[in-house]
């Protein structure tokens, strides 16, 4: 075969792989659902954080205080409408002895334009909210500045994240956790590592 041959069917077969990579590429994305959005955290361990708790003064969390559990992180905020839909049930699921730590996100807040900010009101919310709704929570962990967020791939709230007693992160769900998602995605993984029926 000539030289000239073989550049022939080289020109011809570059773009036609091309296609059928771009074919798959195209294929995959129809079928993937565009809202569950995956932390590229995944398999990896928590990262490290010192933050304060939301309700409790001079109280500081960080990754260590959380290691030897197995526990849920869901990201919320009381302006989030979702997450008071919600509440309810990741109160139930607290009841039947999931562990759920929660990391506040809040939304008013900018450090380029706010000076101060009034964690008081802040606290007085969450309360009223928490007491219509239920408590999940063990306590909450306070990231005015998102810095946790940023570092686990949040993108809004709700999020919840599972993590194992090691602090590697296993699952992450993006929007409300329900007994649906809960059955279907979290309750299994739960299961295998607390060896409990739920």
């Amino acid at each position: 075969m000539s030289d000239e041959n073989k550049n022939n069917k080289l020109m011809f077969s570059v773009p036609l792989i091309i296609f059928f990579l771009l074919c798959i590429f195209l294929f995959k994305g129809l079928f993937s659902n565009p809202r569950e959005l995956q932390t590229g955290r995944l398999g990896q361990e928590m990262p490290a954080f010192n933050l304060p708790d939301l309700m409790q003064e001079n109280k500081t969390w960080s990754e260590k205080d959380l290691l030897g559990k197995v526990y849920l992180i869901n990201v919320w905020g009381t302006w989030c409408t979702t997450c008071l839909v919600e509440l309810p049930y990741l109160t139930k699921l607290r009841e039947r002895g999931v562990e759920i730590i929660g990391l506040y996100l809040e939304q008013g807040y900018d450090p380029d334009f706010d000076s101060e900010f009034n964690i008081q009101a802040l606290r007085n919310e969450v309360s009223h909210m928490l007491d219509r709704t239920g408590n999940p929570y063990q306590y909450n962990i306070f990231d005015l500045n998102r810095s946790l967020a940023f570092d686990l791939g949040v993108s809004g709230a709700p999020e919840t994240f599972l993590v194992d007693s090691t602090g590697v992160i296993l699952l992450h769900h993006t929007g409300d956790l329900n007994e649906r998602t809960w059955r279907a995605k979290f309750a299994p993984k739960f299961t295998e590592l607390k060896e409990v029926k739920l």
